[in-house]
């Protein structure tokens, strides 16, 4: 199959790239490499014939419209997004018009180019999402596809705006779909400004390891390579309409998941003091929700998938890799402004 990946140069993107090159499948990755998007990433598949690169902006139609012409892709793995939630709060414009906006560009790209190729029944565009449309959970509960969307930041408002164009594209023109919903994301090639990587690189450099209020809101942890296998398997055998939850079955307190950090950095990289000492508590993000868990059933069920990693196993790949790779991060690091969390000190 020859699949189109948007925001291939991304984190999960990249990882989606690699993959697909490896079982075999023609990759275009189309990114605009902005701040967060990195071609070291696709470093190890850059040289095959089965990869291809167009840097663009979703945003951009006309560019759109020459890619799928040139390229005639198959299907469309739609990956490309801003997706911190902290610079959504700072400057929500981005969103809408990446998220919003540059879904939009993508679906009618797609439709048209699908229309005018006979409308072929193999074709299919492939939207990702987030977990983080559906809300904020209590204490009990976990988030099915059939959760109402009740989106908490302009991130997650951006991202339940496209899912919702990306059905009315299904159900008004027929455009071929299928969407995925998944939890917190972390592994190797992580951008230096989410929770993990910032708990791993603080942590390097004898900084303060800043922790939102008290670390006790929850999240379901999902290795990132695991998300890959979950996305390509949803993309090939998924039905069509249907929207499948990608959760890791990995549930953590933010403060337990960042003191497992530490006493894995205490294992593979052992200092004077233990890193959990380094721990600082900040202001509570606006709008912070308080709990995600996904409820998998139906992608276990009707697929077959479920995770491979678990949080502990994925926890120490990925810290490992980090300290295998300070190239990469250094290099990310050194420009203005990346690998800064917001908050101020409680």
């Amino acid at each position: 199959m020859k699949i189109l990946v948007t925001g291939g140069a991304g984190f999960i993107g990249s990882a989606v790239v690699r993959l697909a090159v490896a079982r075999g499948h023609e990759v275009v990755n189309l990114d605009a490499l902005t701040y967060a998007g990195c071609l070291a990433n696709v470093a190890s598949v850059a040289d095959s014939p089965n990869y291809a690169f167009e840097q663009a902006d979703i945003r951009d139609r006309a560019a759109l419209d020459r890619i799928f012409a040139v390229h005639q892709p198959e299907a469309v793995m739609h990956l490309a997004a801003e997706s911190h939630v902290d610079r959504s709060i700072d400057g929500p414009g981005d969103f809408v018009e990446t998220n919003i906006t540059g879904t939009y560009n993508m679906l009618e790209a797609a439709r048209s180019y699908w229309t005018s190729a006979g409308k072929p029944e193999g074709f299919r565009f492939h939207h990702i999402s987030t977990d983080e449309v559906f809300g904020s959970l209590g204490s009990t509960g976990m988030f099915t596809e059939d959760t109402p969307y009740d989106p908490r930041s302009p991130y997650s408002a951006s991202k339940a705006a496209s899912d919702h164009l990306v059905r009315a594209w299904s159900e008004t023109y027929g455009l071929p779909v299928v969407l995925t919903n998944c939890s917190n994301n972390y592994g190797p090639y992580h951008f230096p400004e989410k929770l993990v990587p910032v708990v791993i690189l603080n942590a390097l450099a004898g900084k303060d390891i800043p922790v939102y209020g008290e670390g006790l809101n929850v999240r379901d942890w999902l290795f990132v390579e695991d998300h890959a296998d979950a996305l390509l398997l949803v993309l090939t055998k998924g039905a069509l309409g249907r929207s499948y939850n990608i959760g890791g079955e990995n549930e953590a307190r933010n403060i337990d998941l960042v003191r497992s950090i530490c006493a894995i950095l205490d294992d593979l990289r052992p200092k004077e003091g233990p890193y959990a000492d380094q721990i600082t508590f900040v202001q509570d993000r606006a709008g912070h929700d308080l709990r995600y868990a996904i409820d998998p059933s139906r992608i276990r069920e009707e697929l077959g998938w479920r995770p491979s990693a678990t949080l502990e196993e994925g926890l120490a790949k990925t810290v490992a890799w980090y300290l295998d790779n300070e190239d990469w991060w250094q290099a990310l690091q050194a420009r203005d402004g990346v690998g800064e969390r917001l908050g101020v000190k409680a």
